[in-house]
């Protein structure tokens, strides 16, 4: 059986084929073939054994035991390492170019079946001519022995070369060319398979694509880009074009999403539309049917006039014939008896009697014939000329081409920040095809008893926009708007009322009840509205240089008191303003204020200063001149002190240590520390519970320094007195200490825990003064022992 048919089974099950898969066939024996063409240099000045690589005689065609073939397959697979070692490497460069162009690693796997089968195929390669015209010869003629498929895929990829030129070489081809084509046979069926199958392996491999031509829009193998007709097209790996694709569909689909929501929402608008149509066509026949109806009576009206005018015109025309034709009767009866009365007398025979008849007759006719006859008509048969004024109808005719009055129009609600302290900006819309010449906009506040007549009148502002800004108004203050529209037709039904309010006054901050540390601040403002506001917003700005000092770098919003504890960083400037808020807008902003937060800040309650204490004008500084009589009948405070002469600073409402100092006289009687907010007022600080303090007691001897709480002190002797008293206070660990702070030595320590908040209080027992500092960070080498 040939080498064809006895290899049927194997070419139908690829994965049983021996040493090599079914879509890779043609490409190892293409690739071996150019395995004889890249790697032997045909030097003519090389050994003859760099040629002598093929056997003496070719192999049959199927007709060898596949155990002579491995053999066969084993020499020739050494005399090929050998000849690479001579040579370079070419499975080196091709995997090269496939990194370059972005083979997949299947590509890979199958130069390294073809490098694997490359001494197989060269000992079946049948005899060539030594020498370089010979050996491409050979390899020339030999790619005719393969089909045409096979011959385009192995040309496309390259590894033929080119045609010889020679007639030398042509001449040989043909002589051993049936000896190729036996070569060719035996090559693909060593490999299993059959000349059919190893053509759809080719057509198999082919439209194996890896890399994209985006030249020409299609998938290709990388191979076609190397050598074949894509070779100067710009290509693309397979993974990014379909990406690119992707995302190109993506962008398609986003554009179509787009366009669909666009005809939605202009078929919506077509369904308004269409609402719109109906309702003016119904308000225009409605508007139709009025005007003629109205000029419908107005004809009415007028025909009746007319006709009765006509009327009163042929009754007196009548009445007046018939006038007439009565005294035309009552002559003609007068004449025709007087006729009958002649006619009587001629027949009289006595002419006695008819002399005394006849003279009486004549004068009866000469009295008759002396009366006037009227023969002529009192009234003439043609009626006047009546015009008939239709300038009425013809206004209402008129009426009917131009423009209805408008419908009422729709008030906005009032949109946020839409106001200032003494503006609003007022909106309203016409929904429908009324023409529009103007509105006419009314406005007033909403009533307040505490408003006077003239601030609660009306007030009316004639606009051509849908928008107008009033101002001149009060800050937060409601008004009450409401529109009218008005063309030549007349003007429209007023809109509903809609309540508008503008922002409020910008707040005021007490500076005096500020308080900070190094790392808070508690500011204190108030409100300069009437009417409550919604909110506050505490803006910040960390002064840096002159340049930015006035850059917003933080805000705090949604505040609803009128005080606000910020942390800040510690040994940092601020300048720190406050805005109110309404629903109309915010206001502006209030005077700021410097903060730094380089120590504890706090300011001295004047309400709880003694009365024959005085605070000078820096603020911090107080002064007792006289002491004669502490008990005096002075006005005083609800919380002042009434005994001992002191005063409470703000108090300190931050978590931490905070710090200050005290500077004192020498010959100065005087307290310093902390007491609470509820601290006996008629008491001496130090004498009770809620206080604790330092006090300086002149003696005869000595100066005396007492750490009094609750009436108590330790036996503690000072030998230096201090000039400066720096004061620590730790909330956290309940410590309270006292140190002199021109030298950094501690005094005392209190040990309490602070179940409240505590004020910094202080004393004079002798006419004298003490200066308070703060804001100032620990000195060093003060610290809690």
């Amino acid at each position: 059986m040939s080498s064809r048919s006895g290899n049927t089974q194997e070419y139908e099950t690829r994965d049983q084929l021996p040493g090599c898969s079914a879509s890779s066939l043609v490409l190892e024996s293409s690739e071996c073939e150019t395995e004889g063409l890249v790697f032997y240099n045909m030097d003519l000045y090389g050994s003859s054994e760099r040629f002598d690589i093929f056997p003496d005689k070719p192999h049959g065609q199927g007709d060898g035991s596949q155990k002579d073939f491995r053999e066969e397959s084993a020499r020739s697979s050494k005399k090929t390492q050998s000849t690479q070692e001579a040579g370079y490497d070419l499975g080196k460069e091709v995997e090269e170019l496939a990194k370059m162009y972005g083979l997949d690693e299947d590509r890979e796997k199958e130069l390294e079946l073809l490098e694997g089968h490359l001494g197989t195929v060269e000992g079946k390669r049948p005899p060539s001519r030594t020498g370089r015209a010979g050996s491409q010869g050979s390899l020339y003629n030999a790619s005719k022995s393969i089909s045409p498929a096979q011959s385009q895929s192995i040309t496309q990829q390259g590894f033929l070369c080119e045609a010889p030129q020679d007639e030398d070489q042509n001449k040989s081809g043909a002589e051993d060319e049936a000896q190729r084509h036996a070569w060719s046979r035996e090559v693909l069926s060593s490999c299993g398979v059959s000349e059919e199958r190893s053509s759809q392996a080719v057509s198999e491999e082919e439209e194996a694509a890896d890399v994209f031509c985006s030249t020409c829009k299609i998938p290709i193998r990388a191979f076609d880009k190397l050598f074949g007709q894509h070779k100067d097209h710009e290509v693309v790996q397979l993974d990014r074009a379909v990406e690119s694709e992707k995302e190109e569909i993506h962008k398609n689909m986003c554009k179509l999403e787009e366009q669909i929501a666009q005809t939605e929402n202009f078929a919506s608008h077509l369904e308004e539309i269409f609402i719109t149509v109906e309702e003016n066509f119904g308000r225009q026949e409605r508007n139709f049917e009025v005007h003629y109806n109205d000029a419908v009576q107005v004809l009415a009206q007028k025909y009746e006039e007319q006709v009765e005018a006509l009327g009163e015109e042929k009754r007196k025309k009548l009445e007046a014939l018939y006038g007439q034709l009565v005294s035309c009767g009552e002559h003609l009866d007068t004449c025709k008896e007087l006729t009958d009365a002649t006619q009587e007398l001629y027949l009289e025979k006595d002419k006695a009697d008819f002399i005394k008849a006849a003279v009486t007759m004549v004068d009866r006719l000469e009295e008759f014939l002396k009366k006037e006859v009227d023969l002529e008509l009192s009234v003439l048969p043609d009626f006047e000329e009546r015009v008939i004024d239709f300038s009425e109808v013809e206004q209402r005719m008129n009426s009917l081409n131009t423009i209805p009055a408008p419908c009422a129009p729709v008030i906005n609600p009032q949109a946020p920040n839409a106001a200032t302290g003494t503006s609003l900006r007022v909106c309203w819309g016409l929904f429908s095809d009324d023409t529009v010449e103007c509105y006419q906009l009314c406005y007033k506040p909403v009533s307040n008893e505490r408003c006077s007549e003239e601030e609660q009148a009306e007030h009316m502002l004639k606009v051509k926009e849908t928008y107008c800004t009033i101002t001149n108004l009060l800050p937060n203050t409601q008004y009450e708007f409401w529109v009218s529209a008005l063309n030549a037709s007349g003007i429209s039904p007023p809109s509903e009322r809609a309540v508008y309010v503008t922002a409020p006054s910008p707040p005021t901050i007490k500076t005096k009840k500020i308080r900070s540390c190094e790392n808070a601040a508690l500011v204190c403002w108030e409100s300069r509205d009437i009417n409550p506001v919604d909110s506050y917003t505490v803006e910040l700005s960390k002064l840096t240089d002159e340049e930015n000092g006035d850059i917003i770098t933080e805000s705090i919003i949604g505040i609803p008191n009128c005080e606000a504890l910020i942390h800040l960083q510690p040994t940092q400037g601020y300048r720190i303003s406050v805005r109110a808020l309404n629903l109309g807008g915010s206001s502006e902003r209030s005077e700021p204020v410097l903060i730094h937060t380089t120590g504890t800040y706090f300011c001295l309650n004047e309400d709880t200063a003694h009365p024959l204490l005085a605070i000078l004008d820096d603020g911090f500084t107080i002064a007792c001149d006289e002491l004669e009589n502490p008990d005096c009948d002075l006005p005083v405070y609800d919380n002042s002190f009434t005994r001992c002469i002191g005063i409470l600073g703000s108090l300190i409402p931050f978590p931490g240590k905070h710090y200050w100092e005290v500077e004192v006289e020498e010959d100065t009687e005087y307290r310093v520390g902390v007491a609470f907010e509820n601290t006996p007022r008629h008491g001496y600080l130090g004498a009770n519970n809620s206080s604790w303090c330092m006090r300086h007691i002149i003696t005869p001897s000595r100066h005396k320094y007492e750490f009094l709480h609750n009436g108590m002190t330790p036996d503690i002797r000072i030998t230096i007195p201090p000039r400066r008293i720096g004061i620590l206070l730790d909330y956290e660990n309940c410590k309270l200490s006292f140190f002199n702070a021109d030298i950094a030595q501690h005094l005392y320590t209190f040990n309490s825990y602070f179940q409240h908040f505590v004020h910094p209080c202080f004393a004079l027992e002798t006419p004298g003064i003490l200066r308070i500092h703060n804001r100032i960070a620990v000195p060093l080498g003060i610290a809690f022992p």
